[in-house]
């Protein structure tokens, strides 16, 4: 790729928080016509990076220029305005309103203060017909899938003339169709000398996708690197600063051996449990010491399994036994009184409270189940956060950090330490790797396997099936909602094996 003169250039740009140097003295620069990612560990610098670009942050130190221009934006808008716009993990837009309402909000056609719909709508038309997007602009966002609605807001900020685009996680919860939909549409935009910003944890697409890389560690840069001249492991090991030999051992110690396990008792047996629109009856036991892998596509229905279990939803039909012990679980408090744990996919908006801190949330589970009368005394607070801080490794250090200033795997490792608090039979883990970086990402593999060899049950949800057959003694394959297989593990089970077991829709 012939080189260009860079749109976007980040001079020796620091920022410093309390306790805390985000980023030290980092350059960066992004080229029109390119798709560059931005690489790094949880905590690395790279939302930092991203939000000081946008306005989000004001630097300490350094230059940043857009077009050979300097620039220092007050907030994300005026970055818009300049022709800069991020599409984040979590989208952003309004679900109850029509795709041309999305895509045109606060930029409607008007004629003498009315909105001009038939106009609104053709120009919504065009423009996702201009991404290769077949949809009704006049449906509501929310009737789409998390994938389409990924794609409605980059046309959104294709509409606004973008130069430059980020995109910060966009995969994470996309299937590998939704993904390749995506790349299409980043071809697309690229070609047309869009400049792409790409935040990503799965390497696979990094090096599929991305031209050139710059990386990240503890706030500084590492270094800027042709995506061809930098191999897999690498990359890995310019992330977390260990050599090749220190990620093997690493690996390998996270892995399941698949030999027999020495089960427990059954700590969960359900039978014929099932919720109408949500989850088919389903059967499963989970004992003590065991890791129970759920397996399937996006919209199978394992999070509507792990919520049942947790009593977050209500079970129309079927029994529940807990320690051989028949049970009614209409709530999460109720569950929480069996010793039951669960870690939301959704950490955001259904685990951590972002404006509370490391010390708040990580207690928020054991006060609630003591009830609010009987407050942990302080002192007590104290010791149960600091063992779990540094058993997980929590970074910054600071229990009075909030926890929304954290990086995601920081984040993950809080919600892990608010259940592990409480002590549980069963933690029901949903998606508790995705979006982390590969160094969280083998720590919290690895603690699966330490918790399930001190005997606690573990319920474990991934949409990696590697992940899945890493981790687990046993695994529940779902389709479309219903529980078609269970499969021990072994030498003899693979990727393949399960994939074609969701295909079939039965024993492969």
């Amino acid at each position: 790729m012939a080189e260009a003169t860079p749109i976007v250039t980040m001079t020796d740009i620091s920022k410093r928080f309390p306790g805390v140097v985000a980023l030290d003295g980092v350059d960066f620069r992004l080229l029109p016509g390119e798709v560059h990612a931005l690489m790094g560990e949880n905590g690395a610098g790279k939302s930092t990076l991203i939000k000081v670009l946008t306005g989000v942050y004001d630097i300490d130190e350094g230059d940043i220029r857009l077009a050979g221009e300097s620039v220092r934006f007050t907030g994300p808008l005026q970055a818009r305005q300049a022709g800069i716009s991020t599409v984040y993990q979590e989208v952003n837009l309004c679900p109850n309103l029509s795709v041309a309402e999305n895509i045109q909000l606060g930029r409607e056609p008007r004629r003498l203060g009315a909105i001009r719909w038939a106009e609104l709508r053709r120009r919504a038309s065009e423009l996702v017909g201009r991404l290769g997007l077949d949809i009704d602009v006049t449906a509501p966002l929310g009737t789409y899938s998390l994938a389409v609605q990924q794609m409605v807001a980059i046309a959104r900020a294709v509409d606004i003339s973008a130069k430059v685009l980020i995109l910060d996680e966009p995969t994470s919860s996309l299937d590998a169709g939704e993904v390749a939909q995506l790349f299409r549409v980043m071809r697309q935009l690229k070609s047309e000398g869009v400049a792409i910003l790409f935040v990503s944890h799965f390497l696979d697409q990094v090096y599929e996708i991305a031209d050139r890389m710059t990386v990240l560690r503890n706030g500084r840069l590492i270094g800027e690197y042709r995506v061809a001249e930098l191999s897999q492991l690498e990359l890995v090991a310019r992330m977390i600063g260990k050599d090749l030999a220190t990620l093997d051992e690493l690996a390998e110690h996270s892995r399941r051996p698949l030999a027999t396990v020495e089960r427990g008792e059954p700590v969960v047996d359900a039978r014929e449990l099932t919720r109408t629109g949500a989850v088919a009856p389903f059967s499963l036991t989970i004992h003590a010491g065991e890791v129970v892998g759920l397996a399937g596509l996006l919209g199978s229905g394992r999070t509507e399994v792990a919520r049942l279990l947790f009593g977050a939803d209500r079970a129309d039909h079927g029994s529940l036994r807990i320690d051989g012990a028949e049970v009614n679980l209409r709530s999460p408090r109720a569950a929480m009184a069996h010793r039951i744990g669960f870690c939301s996919e959704n950490r955001r908006t259904e685990g951590l409270v972002e404006e509370l801190t490391v010390r708040e949330n990580i207690i928020l589970a054991l006060q609630a189940a003591r009830g609010w009368s009987r407050p942990i005394p302080r002192r007590r607070q104290d010791e149960l956060v600091d063992r779990y801080v540094r058993a997980l490794d929590i970074r910054p250090a600071d229990p009075e950090a909030r926890v929304g200033h954290l990086s995601g795997g920081n984040q993950q490792k809080v919600l892990l330490a608010r259940w592990l608090i409480t002590e549980p039979r069963l933690l029901i883990v949903d998606e508790p790797t995705r979006g982390i970086d590969v160094g969280a990402k083998a720590e919290i593999q690895r603690l699966v396997v330490e918790l399930s060899d001190g005997g606690m049950a573990v319920l474990f949800i991934s949409a990696e099936l590697e992940e899945v057959l890493r981790l687990s003694h046993k695994i529940a394959v779902l389709r479309d909602r219903r529980l078609v297989e269970q499969v021990e593990n072994s030498e003899d089970v693979d990727a393949d094996r399960i994939m074609r077991t969701i295909a079939s829709g039965g024993t492969a």
